[in-house]
């Protein structure tokens, strides 16, 4: 493991007194959904466009992942299903780039391509086991909540090598998403933790760090990429204020205290 120590977590660390256990989010937290995703694109979509090469397979991924419409967001809002809105955000990608063809069968093919396809890359940052292995030697628990079905994110944690992974919410499970605090308490209460001695852990600087705060747990950003925090106004701005920002999941030891910096090489 490696530990970015650029905030000087172990000296700041906002927690009073233990932490007891821990929550994730899984996609771009614990899995690498962002690269899993670019290879499932390039599988069902290299028949449309066979003379891309990886600078424009990057650019595609990047405005699929965009998602301008909020497709995604539609879809946990219930306006979409899964499948539609990953056809819609497909569309809009193949209609910026021109092609043509990509009508509805070609959709629905392009979708049942995706889907075979993305599990096979789906793998965990190579952080993760280390640090849910310390976890297991501290007697911590751990679980995951995440802003997807149960099901299909417990096939992508078994899929990842993450199987002890146990405590699985999704948002099936209490019929909300993030941030609604519900869907956090539910994680609590299944691993068996008060909010204010769990810590959630999430790539998402307003849905897991600020959510989990207004929620009242103890609420990190994991930022892998190094990006700037958006900035942060009104009732959520005292929540953002108590979110530690952490450039690898190894720093949560520290700031657990499980482990010091020097230990975490």
């Amino acid at each position: 493991m490696t530990l970015n120590a650029s905030q000087d977590t172990a000296a700041s660390a906002p927690f009073a007194g233990r932490i007891n256990g821990v929550l994730f989010d899984i996609d771009d937290t614990l899995v690498d959904l962002h690269q899993a995703m670019a290879d499932a694109m390039i599988h069902a979509s290299t028949a449309l466009l066979p003379d891309f090469g990886a600078a424009d397979w990057s650019r595609f991924a990047a405005m699929y992942m965009a998602d301008p419409h909020d497709y995604y967001d539609r879809y946990i809002a219930g306006e979409f299903t899964f499948h539609e809105q990953r056809g819609l955000r497909a569309r809009v990608v193949f209609d910026h780039l021109g092609v043509t063809g990509f009508d509805d069968a070609a959709e629905q093919q392009w979708i049942a391509d995706f889907e075979l396809a993305q599990p096979r890359s789906i793998r965990a940052f190579d952080d993760v086991v280390p640090v849910l292995a310390a976890m297991d030697a501290a007697g911590i628990p751990y679980g995951a909540v995440s802003n997807n079905v149960h099901d299909y994110q417990r096939a992508k944690l078994d899929q990842a090598g993450l199987a002890r992974i146990e405590v699985l919410v999704g948002i099936d499970t209490v019929s909300v998403a993030k941030p609604d605090p519900a869907i956090f308490l539910e994680g609590c209460r299944q691993l068996g933790t008060a909010p204010g001695e769990t810590l959630y852990v999430g790539d998402n600087y307003m849905l897991d760090g600020v959510a989990s705060v207004n929620a009242g747990l103890h609420g990190v950003w994991l930022n892998r990429s190094g990006k700037a925090a958006p900035e942060v106004f009104g009732a959520d701005a005292e929540a953002a204020a108590a979110v530690p920002v952490i450039a690898s999941l190894a720093e949560i030891l520290v700031l657990m205290r499980i482990l010091s910096p020097s230990k975490v090489v």
